[in-house]
C-alpha cells in the first residue's frame, strides 16, 4: 500500500489510503456481532500489522513485498465487507435483525464499500502507486480521467501531459463514491475489463445495502 522514495522525484503520498484503511476498520466496530467474522480486534490486528509491514517494505525499497502486504490489507477489508453484506442479507431473509440495526448496518456497509473499492482502484490502476509515481504524467490506465482526455487550447497533448498530472487517492475515492451513488460511471469511465467488473461488483453491493436492505428496514418493501 505503501517504494523507496529516494529515486522518485514526486512520490505519491500513502497517508490518505492508510487513513482510509483505518476508517474501514473503525466502521467494522460499528457493525453488530452477527455481521462480523469474529471479534473486530482481529481485523484491527491484521490490518495494522500489514500496514506497518507495507510501510517498512516501502522504506527499504522492497517493492514486491510492499505490494503483497498492501494486497493483504485490501483483501482483509474486502472479506470483512463481503461477509457483512452476505450476513445482512441472511439476517434480512430470516428477520433476525430489527429495523434500527438494519439501517445502521446498511449505512456502515455502504461507507465501507466506498472505502474498500476506492483503495482497490488506487492499488490496481496503472500498475499501482509504485509504478505511477515513477512516471512524469498519468497517460494510461484502467480509468479515463478527464485530465487524460482534455487538451489545453492550442496544444496537441493532454492536460495530464501538459501539467504532469497523476491521480491521487482522492480521485479514486471520488470515483468509488460516484459508483456507489449513481450505480454507474460519471466523469471517469472504465477502460479495462477488470475495472468494469470491479465497478459492477461495487454497484451491486451498493444497490443491495442502500435500496434493498435500507428499504426493508423502514418497511418500504
Amino acid at each position: 500500500m505503501l517504494s523507496h522514495t529516494s529515486d522518485v522525484e514526486r512520490p505519491e503520498p500513502r497517508w490518505p489510503v492508510i487513513v482510509a484503511a483505518c476508517a474501514a476498520v473503525a466502521l467494522h466496530f460499528a457493525l453488530p456481532p452477527s455481521l462480523r467474522p469474529g471479534t473486530p480486534w482481529f481485523l484491527f490486528f491484521v490490518v495494522g500489522t500489514l500496514v506497518i509491514a507495507a510501510t517498512v517494505f516501502r522504506r527499504l525499497g522492497m517493492h514486491r513485498q510492499n505490494s503483497w502486504a498492501s494486497y493483504g490489507v485490501l483483501g482483509a477489508l474486502a472479506l470483512g465487507l463481503l461477509y457483512g453484506v452476505v450476513m445482512l442479507i441472511v439476517g434480512l431473509m430470516r428477520k433476525t435483525e430489527n429495523g434500527t440495526e438494519l439501517l445502521l448496518s446498511a449505512g456502515v456497509l455502504w461507507a465501507s464499500n466506498v472505502i474498500v473499492f476506492a483503495s482497490w482502484y488506487w492499488r490496481l490502476d496503472g500498475g499501482g502507486p509504485n509504478e505511477r509515481e515513477r512516471r512524469e504524467a498519468h497517460t494510461r490506465g484502467a480509468f479515463l480521467f478527464p485530465q487524460m482526455a482534455i487538451s489545453p487550447p492550442a496544444s496537441d497533448v493532454s492536460l495530464a501531459e501538459e501539467e504532469g498530472w497523476r491521480p491521487s487517492f482522492v480521485d479514486y475515492l471520488f470515483l468509488a463514491f460516484n459508483t456507489s451513488t449513481a450505480f454507474s460511471p460519471t466523469d471517469v469511465p472504465p477502460l479495462s475489463p477488470w475495472a468494469k467488473a470491479t465497478m459492477m461488483l461495487q454497484s451491486i453491493i451498493s444497490l443491495a445495502t442502500v435500496v434493498v436492505l435500507a428499504g426493508r428496514a423502514v418497511n418500504i418493501f
